[in-house]
């Protein structure tokens, strides 16, 4: 396997990416990330090179994985001065992994094509562990040819692929999809804690909720969590308050009210501003069990 991969943001999503494809025979040229030593240990672990530019970083892969945090570190890495992903980018393949907006995304395309590279989607539904295993729940927008192109690499972090449609579009659909997650959350951390004030068997109650129409995926990854409150993160509060803040402002774009993913995100913004963002999700928890942060 000759083509030469490199990770810009090498936290616990990115990082655990390069691992995966290394362990697939992949050559893992060059990592960077915004916090130096994150680079520099992944870097000694899989036998990369820890870049200090981002032109360092291009100039040294063929293909290129960005995982940073928000709308404004990826503009950042793909800016039109100074060091950028952009310098060198001609013929060169970027997969933008981040959840952002979905202008972002096409703002980025069209920068990269100013200079001849190309972009790619590649929105996650999943989280660290999925990650380390090549099990994410891929979903990818952009040039369907260039998705054709590495898909053979993509394959190899998820065993769920799918194609979308054209830039823009998979960030969409990754915004409703971690708006409904994250209303689920709400909804289950509020049956939970009224359970609790009832004096109900919380143990029981889950069961109960397993069979019923209150089930949900959320129940099975964080509904134990919740009743004990442990909360280590795989996906945190205050990422779940810009997610579902995308999604709301998606719905104003639209015209569209959505009154109870509003509430949502008001629930993980409270949550991040009481100090609690870098919890799990789970955590929303505290807002509604008697006794905790309330």
């Amino acid at each position: 396997m000759s083509q030469k991969i490199a990770f810009v943001g090498t936290g616990r999503m990115g990082g655990n990416m390069a691992r995966r494809l290394k362990d697939c025979g992949y050559q893992i040229t060059a990592v960077y990330d915004a916090h130096a030593p994150l680079a520099e240990a992944l870097a000694t672990e899989i036998g990369a090179r820890a870049c200090r530019s981002l032109a360092e970083v291009t100039a040294a892969a063929e293909l290129i994985f960005t995982v940073v945090t928000d709308d404004a570190a990826q503009l950042k890495v793909f800016a039109e001065t100074g060091d950028s992903l952009l310098i060198g980018a001609s013929g060169k393949i970027f997969v933008n992994c981040a959840t952002l907006t979905p202008k972002v995304h096409v703002e980025v395309e069209r920068r990269a094509q100013r200079v001849g590279g190309i972009t790619l989607e590649g929105c996650m539904a999943s989280s660290i562990p999925q990650a380390r295993n090549g099990t994410l729940y891929l979903m990818c927008a952009g040039d369907r040819s260039t998705f054709d192109k590495v898909r053979p690499v993509l394959e190899k972090l998820s065993t769920a692929l799918r194609y979308i449609g054209p830039t823009g579009s998979a960030a969409q659909v990754k915004a409703l999809v971690n708006m409904v997650m994250n209303i689920n959350t709400a909804g289950l951390a509020e049956g939970l804690g009224l359970g609790q004030a009832l004096g109900l068997d919380l143990d029981m109650l889950r069961e109960v909720f397993s069979q019923t129409g209150a089930n949900s995926q959320v129940l099975k990854t964080d509904g134990e969590d919740m009743q004990n409150r442990a909360h280590d993160c795989y996906f945190s509060a205050s990422h779940a308050a810009k997610d579902s803040g995308i999604a709301c402002q998606l719905a104003v774009d639209c015209q569209l009210n959505l009154p109870v993913a509003k509430v949502t995100q008001a629930q993980f913004a409270r949550l991040t501003d009481l100090g609690l963002g870098g919890l799990d999700k789970s955590g929303i928890a505290e807002l509604t069990f008697r006794g905790r942060h309330s």
